[in-house]
């Protein structure tokens, strides 16, 4: 599994804009569907009124490219244009062991 968080910043409420134009256009839906995903969401920081944090995660790398390759990608750069934003990414692999016994205490279920 890859986990990506992509910052999203601009001025004003540029970001919140993008994001809710991606899901009112029905952008997010269709990368939603697309085989490999497992999960593409929105977040809004707190401390951050300039900024969404977009946590997108794909089965495997191959996924990933293929969603990098699609038709959709020109039109998230269109709408990033158009709202002004720069974007800084993180990366994340799962960890196939998995979460460690000592840190299952600090998880409340």
């Amino acid at each position: 599994m890859i986990t990506m968080h992509l910052y999203y910043t601009g001025p004003a409420d540029n970001a919140r804009a993008f994001a809710q134009e991606m899901e009112a256009s029905g952008i997010a839906d269709r990368i939603r569907q697309q085989a490999g995903n497992t999960r593409y969401q929105y977040f809004a920081p707190l401390d951050d009124p300039h900024s969404i944090l977009l946590v997108d995660s794909w089965t495997d790398q191959a996924a990933l490219d293929i969603h990098h390759a699609s038709p959709m990608m020109q039109e998230i750069l269109d709408l990033r244009s158009k709202y002004q934003l720069t974007v800084t990414a993180e990366r994340y692999k799962s960890d196939e062991a998995g979460i460690p016994e000592q840190d299952k205490d600090f998880l409340q279920r």
